[in-house]
């Protein structure tokens, strides 16, 4: 039986071939040792001679240390062009034209003031396709002033008449403290949840992150009870089923017992009922070392403890995995004795004056927004 056998060649890439003159040899040895010329240059000659005598460009590559795509390519510059080919490098596209100021102003007014069609924010994407520019450039426009539309924070104006007097009670308290006193942040962590993964994570390696489901199983929760000291960071804390009155009432208790005798206590926490709850406000009567300074409505940032309740829950809580109630609240406790083992206070700069400016600016854009 006979089968024909077609066979297909691709055509093999040859090097230009390099035959110099004397004349040209001689000016480019001078050029390969001259101290006086651009190193481009003296390596560029190098190559050219050495393909004069014969070689490949592989072999030339191994020689100079070299890129074997680079000596080709001068190889072949110089066979088409000569010298001249080797002296000057390629003209090349100047930089990109810096969009117009028209369209830089049209990109903030737009940012700041519109919306694209059924869409809640700009992207560099979308606005680039409706002024006509690249995603870079309009990229380029947002860092120059500052606009990060694809970031969205939460904020609340507080209509708490007292606002003023709150607040410069509470940041009073924190720039300035009074002698032979405690002040402490405090408040609850409420519900916090004690969850299971349906499957076991992946661990980090090397190229991947660590990994856990997106669902979970709910074992129960618990609430935090937390008071930090602002001169020194140490926590003061107890876990509880519940947040009732009750439980701040023993909260309370708990912080009498870790404060020396001898010094004025004062407590800063929210608006929360049981705060302020008849037993609660009959305790404080019969415990007059205690004073107590509540948070403004709506401003529960006022309050640092909240600082110290970010960093439990980032560090401690929201990728662990809890198979009861028990198991969170050793977690917790963990985490707060070695926290305490080496405390840390957060540091309160802003006065009282520079955030009732930043409060006034804030109510004046809310109304004009509203009355609009």
């Amino acid at each position: 039986m006979v089968y024909d056998l077609c066979v297909c060649f691709l055509p093999m890439r040859v090097a230009a071939k390099i035959k110099l003159t004397e004349s040209e040899r001689t000016k480019l040895e001078r050029y390969s040792k001259a101290r006086n010329v651009a190193e481009r240059l003296r390596e560029r000659s190098k190559i050219i001679l050495l393909a004069d005598d014969g070689l490949e460009n592989k072999e030339i590559a191994r020689l100079l240390a070299q890129d074997p795509g680079k000596v080709g390519r001068w190889r072949k510059r110089y066979a088409e062009q000569g010298l001249e080919g080797i002296i000057k490098d390629k003209t090349r596209p100047g930089r990109i034209a810096p969009i117009s100021s028209a369209k830089r102003s049209r990109i903030i007014k737009l940012t700041v003031e519109a919306k694209p069609k059924g869409m809640t924010h700009w992207s560099r994407t979308t606005m680039a396709k409706e002024v006509g520019v690249s995603p870079s450039s309009v990229g380029r426009v947002w860092a120059a002033h500052g606009l990060k539309p694809h970031r969205v924070k939460s904020f609340k104006l507080s209509n708490d008449k007292n606002f003023e007097e709150k607040l410069e009670n509470i940041v009073g308290l924190y720039l300035s403290p009074p002698e032979h006193a405690i002040v402490l942040s405090c408040d609850e962590k409420s519900q916090i949840q004690a969850l299971d993964r349906t499957q076991p994570g992946l661990p980090l390696k090397k190229g991947r992150c660590q990994t856990m489901t997106h669902d979970y199983k709910r074992n129960g929760v618990t609430s935090l009870f937390a008071a930090m000291d602002i001169a020194s960071g140490r926590i003061i804390s107890k876990c509880m089923n519940r947040h009732r009155h009750q439980e701040w009432l023993n909260f309370l208790r708990l912080v009498a017992k870790s404060v020396p005798s001898d010094k004025e206590i004062h407590i800063i926490c929210d608006n929360y009922a049981t705060h302020k709850h008849a037993k609660v406000k009959a305790w404080q009567e019969r415990n007059p070392r205690f004073h107590i300074h509540f948070t403004p409505t709506s401003a529960s940032w006022l309050n640092m403890v909240e600082r110290f309740f970010r960093d439990i829950t980032d560090k401690a809580i929201r990728r662990g995995v809890f198979y009861n109630v028990p198991d969170l609240i050793t977690a917790i406790e963990n985490y707060i004795v070695t926290h305490n083992s080496d405390p840390k206070p957060f540091i309160w700069t802003a006065t009282a004056a520079d955030i009732l400016e930043k409060v006034k600016r804030g109510r004046r854009k809310l109304n004009k927004l509203q009355s609009a």
